[in-house]
This record gives structure tokens, sequence and C-alpha cells, in this order.
């Protein structure tokens, strides 16, 4: 039986839903503490996380406010870390899979998802970056995926380390959110959503409409926190 779980997240964060889609998957009950990444807890790094980031979770130690986490309880961080502490105290989710060939396709398809698509899109998002680095690493993904159903045929762990980050691609990109020209949003997502990417596309919709990404991507909220952060983005 799993001890007490406390999760440090925040709404806006994709590595922080990373984690939640992962407890949701588990069915798993845990304490949710949102952490305002702007204006962080003084105690949150000392007595959490020292690199002061989301997610983390507390684990175990006996029940206390969330907001005077005990010494007695294990510290844990790192997103994709925390994926796999998930699917290790919870097996039966399925998010690991039990065959080790398809364990390391799904662990293959996340290193492409962090080596090529998280920095090329941040490089487009942030710095105006050549959107064909982008179209590269999607072309990559796409790639990987089999004909029909998720990263490794099954919803695994790959699927739950994408997601998040298309979500916040997608409403980007459709709100012209970014240092990329103003304009160029919605194309480029008209680029990825169609023609020699119709597969990306297809995969996109099903992370998209699976239950726990739906419980866990609070759109309208990110959305208006993404506008707020990133107003000036093009005058810098």
């Amino acid at each position: 039986m799993p001890e007490r779980i406390t999760l440090y997240t925040a709404k806006i964060c994709p590595f922080a839903q990373r984690t939640e889609i992962a407890l949701a998957e588990a069915k798993a009950q845990y304490t949710r503490f949102e952490i305002d990444l702007q204006n962080k807890p003084d105690w949150y790094a000392s007595k959490v996380n020292p690199a002061s980031k989301v997610p983390a979770i507390a684990y175990g130690g006996p029940e206390v406010p969330p907001d005077q986490p005990s010494p007695e309880s294990v510290k844990l961080a790192e997103s994709l870390v925390l994926v796999e502490f998930v699917a290790d105290l919870f097996p039966e989710s399925g998010i690991l899979p039990a065959d080790p060939v398809k364990r390391a396709q799904a662990r293959f398809f996340i290193e492409g998802v962090s080596s090529k698509l998280i920095p090329t899109w941040y490089g487009y998002f942030l710095r105006n970056a050549p959107v064909e680095d982008f179209y590269a690493a999607v072309e990559y993904i796409q790639s990987l995926l089999p004909a029909e159903g998720f990263a490794i045929g099954q919803y695994s762990i790959a699927d739950i380390a994408i997601a998040p980050f298309l979500a916040r691609t997608r409403l980007s990109l459709l709100n012209e959110i970014g240092k990329y020209p103003e304009g160029d949003g919605k194309k480029v997502w008209a680029t990825i959503t169609s023609g020699k990417y119709a597969r990306f596309a297809k995969y996109q919709e099903d992370l998209f409409a699976r239950d726990t990404f739906k419980e866990t991507f609070d759109e309208a909220y990110v959305t208006d926190a993404f506008k707020q952060r990133f107003a000036n983005a093009r005058n810098q």
C-alpha cells in the first residue's frame, strides 16, 4: 500500500502536469498543493525542493498541512523521475510497460522529446529560432509513432512526457503568443496538423482526448497565464 503523497505543482507548468497525469492514470489518492512560480513560498526550497522547481513530491511521513512539510517524509523531484516513481508505486496503472522492449521504446521516445522537440519548440517560441528546426523535430517524433495508437501502441510514460508540451504549443500558436512574428502561429499550427504531419496530428488528437489529460489541464487558466507572462515577448 503506497504511503501518503503530497504533490507540489503549478497549473502553468508542463513538467508538473506530467506528474499529475501519471497520478490520475494511477487513480492515486494524494494532496495537491499549488505553487505560485512567480512568488514561491520561502519554505519551499529549504523544506521540499532545493532547486525551487515543480513538480516535487513529499512521500510518507505523518499527516501535516502541505505548507508545513514534515522532515520525516521523503522529498522527490524532477518530472520524469516522478512519473516513473508513480508507475512503480502503482504498477496496475500500466503506464510503464511490463515488456522490457516496450519500456525501452518508451524511454527512447522520451529522449527524443527531451533532446529534440522541447528545445526546438522553446527556441521558436522564446527566441524566434528557425521554425524549420521545430518542424524537423516534429517529423522525427512522427517517425517514431506506430501506424495507430499512442507512442508505443499502448498508453504509457512516453505519452505522459509529451502531452503537456504539445498542449501548450497548441494554445501558444493558436493565440499567437511568443517571440515569433505575429500571424505565424496559426500557420505553424496548420502545418503540423495536416499534410505530411497527418499522423502526428492524429496522435495529438488522441492525447488531448484522454480523460486524464483533460482532468489535469486547465486550458483557460494556462492560456490567460501565458498571455500575461509572455505579453511583451515580441518587444524584448
